[in-house]
C-alpha cells in the first residue's frame, strides 16, 4: 500500500500492540492511519503514534472487507496439504515489515504426514527476525490458525526455533528487492 489512509473506527476493536504483542482495545470514533494492509491483518498507527494490529475479522470497523484466499487446492493428500500450507503462510506478515514470513525466510520447514483417511498432521519449524520479538507468539498463532483452517488438516504444531538464527541472507531475492536491500 503506497498511500496512507486515515479512517475513523465505526466500532470498538480488539488490537495487538506492536512490537510488544500485548492486547488492547481501540474505541469507536478513534482515528487510525493504515500503515500496512497485507495478509489477514491491518497494521495501523493511532492518533497518539502507537502502532497496532487489527485482525481481518474486524475489517468492517475500518470500512474494509475481510481478506479471502482463493488459490488453495481442495485435495487432502499430504502433497496438496503441504502446498496449501506454504500458500497460507505467504499470507502471514510481520506487522512491521511488508514482506510475508515465507519470503522473509522465517519458515525453515513444513512437514505433512497422513494420519488417517483425508487427515494430516502438520509440523512447521520457523524462526523470528529477533529472539525477543514480542510479536513472535502472535505470528506463531497466525500460522497455526491459517493452517488449522485448511482442508485435510487434523493437527498443527508450529515450533519456533532460534537456531540457526535468522539473517538477512535468508530472505528471498524478491523480498530483498521489495525492501530495497538488493
Amino acid at each position: 500500500m503506497s498511500e496512507r489512509e486515515t479512517i475513523t473506527l465505526t466500532r470498538d476493536v480488539n488490537v495487538v500492540l506492536i512490537p510488544d504483542g500485548n492486547h488492547g482495545t481501540l474505541s469507536k470514533g478513534k482515528q487510525v492511519t493504515i500503515h500496512q494492509d497485507l495478509g489477514n491483518n491491518y497494521t495501523v498507527v493511532t492518533d497518539h503514534g502507537h502502532m497496532v494490529r487489527i485482525s481481518s475479522v474486524d475489517a468492517d470497523a475500518l470500512g474494509k472487507e475481510p481478506h479471502e484466499l482463493h488459490t488453495l487446492a481442495s485435495e487432502t493428500d499430504p502433497s496438496a496439504v503441504e502446498k496449501n500450507c506454504w500458500e497460507v503462510m505467504k499470507t502471514v506478515y510481520d506487522p512491521e515489515i511488508p514482506v510475508n514470513i515465507v519470503d522473509l525466510g522465517l519458515v525453515y520447514n513444513c512437514k505433512v504426514e497422513s494420519v488417517g483417511k483425508a487427515l494430516n498432521s502438520v509440523h512447521i519449524m520457523m524462526t523470528l527476525t529477533a529472539p525477543g520479538c514480542g510479536m513472535g507468539p502472535v505470528i506463531q498463532s497466525d500460522v497455526e490458525k491459517a493452517i488449522r483452517a485448511l482442508p485435510g488438516v487434523e493437527s498443527v504444531q508450529v515450533e519456533v526455533v532460534l537456531d540457526p538464527p535468522w539473517s538477512r541472507e535468508m530472505m528471498s531475492e524478491v523480498a530483498q528487492v521489495q525492501l530495497g536491500l538488493f
